[in-house]
């Protein structure tokens, strides 16, 4: 997969202003930020996997691709058509697995981008607050789904999710010898990374895991 345009500089500047990043960019060469998915699919499954584990998600999204795309070879990354879903209606999607809840989520993100209140063509033109914004429309995408999605499928380069437990515990333990900081003290150590807080975020997360995710 292309590395970010962003990437080489990014790591470059992140490791001139913080020991810290400078470490782990060594510790980790060779990988970076990955798209591969389209937007819709990357969002619906995002929704499908929330609050349930590993296993199950894949079990129901395999359903759900089946049900969606007839055929689909690539189960992990298909490319799924938000109008195809909205045929499916609800009660289709609680049969592949999902629960009511869920196929209302699955059936919203859909509707969204069928009547264009969700169109990725535009998204280059407005700021991180704005896209999350609107991703939050969706009934169950929250603040911290649109944020993995503006991070991880958007590329965006400079999201910083406060509220993501692995960046927390991280930063806690590479900089606070493991104790657990305020949000406030994230929020002004992050101030070190702009404009590449996704990047170091995502080091950070690396630390954690080496095995990184893509949407």
């Amino acid at each position: 997969m292309d590395k970010p345009s962003y990437w080489d500089l990014a790591t470059r500047e992140l490791g001139r202003a913080d020991a810290v990043m400078a470490g782990l960019v060594r510790a980790y060469p060779g990988i970076h930020l990955a798209r591969r998915s389209d937007a819709f699919t990357a969002l619906a499954r995002a929704i499908v996997g929330q609050q349930i584990s590993v296993k199950a998600a894949d079990a129901v999204w395999r359903r759900f691709v089946a049900a969606a795309v007839p055929g689909e070879a690539d189960v992990a990354f298909p490319r799924l058509a938000p109008a195809a879903v909205t045929a499916l209606g609800p009660t289709a999607l609680r049969a592949c697995g999902l629960s009511g809840r869920k196929a209302d989520y699955v059936h919203d993100l859909a509707t969204h981008f069928v009547e264009g209140r969700l169109d990725p063509r535009r998204w280059s033109a407005l700021p991180d607050a704005a896209l999350i914004e609107a991703l939050c429309d969706v009934k169950g995408i929250g603040r911290w789904t649109a944020e993995m999605f503006l991070i991880f499928h958007e590329l965006r380069p400079d999201v910083l999710p406060l509220d993501d437990l692995g960046l927390q515990k991280a930063v806690a333990l590479h900089y606070h010898r493991g104790r657990r900081v305020a949000l406030s003290t994230i929020r002004r150590r992050g101030e070190t990374w702009r404009p590449w807080r996704s990047v170091a975020t995502w080091y950070l997360w690396r630390s954690l895991d080496p095995v990184a995710v893509e949407y």
